[in-house]
């Protein structure tokens, strides 16, 4: 899947579902905290997605689509012993990347894919609205966080550090 088609498929996916969202155009812009300044959100009201890769023993992998508030870190210990994992760290770009569909910097805080589950901390739903990028450097999402909830269907779970 193409960053494109995980775009496409993401805007069709909250027009489905009658969900409450805007687009921003800004500058290219990956980066939590910079992209917040562009797009005038607070820090705390940014998802910052990361995928990280938990082992189960020696021969299964899992991964997870870690959501935080932009002004936090992924607590990656607490992702592990929620899997009941043996290890965990960030996945690889490529991994990440291919799980998510989208370059890094451009991770939507949703999971088209059956391999990769969706974490998301608590500290970020308490916004009315959060913002993130579109699978896109250029363009971002500000969404009603009722709406997010209800069309992502996370499992809500505190993984900030």
């Amino acid at each position: 899947m193409t960053a494109t088609d995980t775009y496409e498929r993401f805007i069709a996916l909250l027009d489905e579902h009658g969900a409450r969202y805007r687009l921003i155009e800004h500058a290219p812009e990956g980066r939590t905290e910079l992209v917040s300044k562009l797009r005038g959100n607070t820090l705390a009201a940014a998802a910052k997605c990361l995928v990280i890769m938990v082992k189960l023993g020696k021969k299964t992998t899992r991964y997870v689509l870690a959501v935080v508030p932009g002004d936090a870190k992924v607590d990656i210990a607490a992702v592990r012993d929620l899997l009941g994992g043996t290890y965990a760290s960030f996945a690889s770009a490529d991994k990440a990347e291919a799980l998510a569909g989208s370059a890094s910097g451009t991770i939507l805080p949703v999971s088209f894919h059956p391999d990769l589950e969706l974490i998301v901390d608590p500290g970020l739903v308490t916004h009315p609205e959060i913002f993130f990028n579109a699978a896109r450097l250029d363009r971002s999402v500000a969404l009603a966080t009722d709406d997010y909830l209800r069309v992502a269907n996370p499992r809500l779970t505190p993984i900030a550090a």
